[in-house]
């Protein structure tokens, strides 16, 4: 096995907050450790399970009593080592392991991987099993007096986790330390990023609970899958969000059954800052004089990518005074925005074209009458500039009548644990 080192994280993490979801419903748990196997968005579990192995069917081997042992590739290990560890005892394993081409991915795992033997109560192996590198493993087994490898598919499986998380400085720091996965601290931003500004409406004790999935193979976690339910207190407001699948589709909506999102995105560039707001006099670095801000400009780094904040079709595509490079979308009804000064447009944007609510559409620069890169947005009804901060925009479409009691079913278990999580954190802040 060659040497490896074990991957390291960016960051520590100073806290995970997980929960039992077998003791939740009867004890003021404030922080523990739960995993549970999830075959539906819907259903609650009463089974802790901390690790699930599931075992491969091997021919009877004419032992009385044979041991099963869960052992990880450690930086440096050879085959030699890892083989003691697992307390396998058997020359002619630890020969063919070291030596036979159709294992040679077990000689190159990585440190941290998980390898399963089974051995006979002398020692001796009787099989082993590791990951391969399409997400299925490798499962070697004892025929006789020889080995032999063979793939399995992978067995995946949805897992149920829960984070409690409050917010010190950014939103990304918070679900950092709360060991959120990237992935749903993104889907996180988005799912409130409708009714809270994360650019400057945070402020410390904001707090946040997440319920979320993550897919496992062979027991070893793959990706970090959907919300199921999440919450967000912000200025002492409380906002939740469950997300209900209805046929081929889903969306989030609040407990009632409205819809979490707006038709219009609260700003087109992710986490930046707001370096100019909309205002009716400022002075303007460039021409030097008072004059009119009918937009509201958002500092980031040169190539961050521009959002379009709602559907709707690309009108304008090119270069215009003082704008730059800009893209111009109309909307539904009476709306429409415009985004200046990019660097560039995306491969093949044209007049014309359909785009959805998230395509990205260019990237920030400082084309036109702009002094650093930045993105100026405008938000216009019926050609005229309103502030996108303050404008009142169109609600994404609510569960309807037929779906209510469907919806209502679906979720309920959900809203049963986000009181749970909630009631947890106010435990933790007495």
């Amino acid at each position: 096995m060659l040497p490896q080192k074990p991957a390291r994280r960016g960051r520590k993490l100073k806290l995970r907050q997980f929960v039992v979801w077998s003791v939740l419903p009867f004890l003021g748990v404030v922080t523990a450790f739960g995993v549970m196997p999830q075959t539906g968005t819907g259903s609650a579990g009463t089974q802790t399970v901390v690790e699930e192995i599931t075992l491969p069917h091997t021919a009877p081997s004419g032992n009385a009593t044979t041991f099963w042992r869960n052992d990880r590739v450690q930086g440096g290990d050879t085959v030699t080592d890892l083989l003691r560890r697992l307390n396998v005892e058997d020359s002619a394993a630890d020969n063919y392991l070291r030596t036979a081409r159709a294992v040679e991915s077990f000689r190159k795992l990585a440190a941290g991987k998980a390898v399963q033997a089974e051995t006979a109560s002398d020692g001796s192996l009787l099989a082993l099993r590791y990951p391969d590198n399409s997400g299925g493993q490798v499962l070697i087994e004892k025929n006789g007096n020889s080995f032999s490898a063979r793939t399995l598919p992978a067995q995946l499986e949805h897992r149920i986790f829960m984070r409690i998380g409050e917010i010190k400085t950014t939103l990304f720091a918070a679900t950092d330390e709360a060991n959120l996965p990237e992935p749903a601290a993104n889907q996180l931003a988005d799912i409130f990023g409708s009714y809270i500004d994360f650019h400057h409406e945070l402020r410390s004790g904001d707090r946040f609970s997440v319920i979320y999935e993550v897919s496992y193979s062979n027991g070893e976690p793959v990706r970090a899958g959907r919300i199921l339910a999440a919450e967000f207190i912000n200025r002492d407001k409380l906002y939740r969000a469950l997300y209900f699948q209805n046929g081929d589709s889903g969306d989030y909506y609040t407990p009632e059954g409205y819809s979490m999102h707006r038709a219009f995105l609260r700003s087109p560039v992710e986490f930046s800052r707001i370096s100019s707001g909309f205002t009716s006099s400022r002075f303007h670095p460039i021409m030097h004089k008072w004059r009119a801000h009918k937009g509201v400009d958002f500092a980031a780094p040169m190539g961050t990518k521009v959002m379009v904040t709602a559907e709707g079709t690309v009108s304008f595509v090119g270069e215009q005074t003082g704008y730059g490079n800009l893209v111009i979308v109309k909307h539904k009804g009476r709306f429409s925005t415009a985004y200046g000064h990019l660097s560039r447009f995306a491969s093949h944007l044209h007049a014309g074209q359909r785009v959805v609510q998230g395509e990205v559409i260019g990237y920030v620069g400082k084309t036109g009458w702009a002094t650093g890169p930045h993105l100026h947005y405008e938000f216009r009804v019926d050609g005229q500039q309103r502030n996108p901060l303050r404008v009142s925009t169109p609600v994404a479409p609510s569960i309807s009548n037929t779906q209510r009691n469907a919806f209502l079913d679906a979720t309920r278990d959900l809203s049963t644990r986000l009181g749970i999580l909630h009631n947890i954190s106010l435990a933790q802040i007495d």
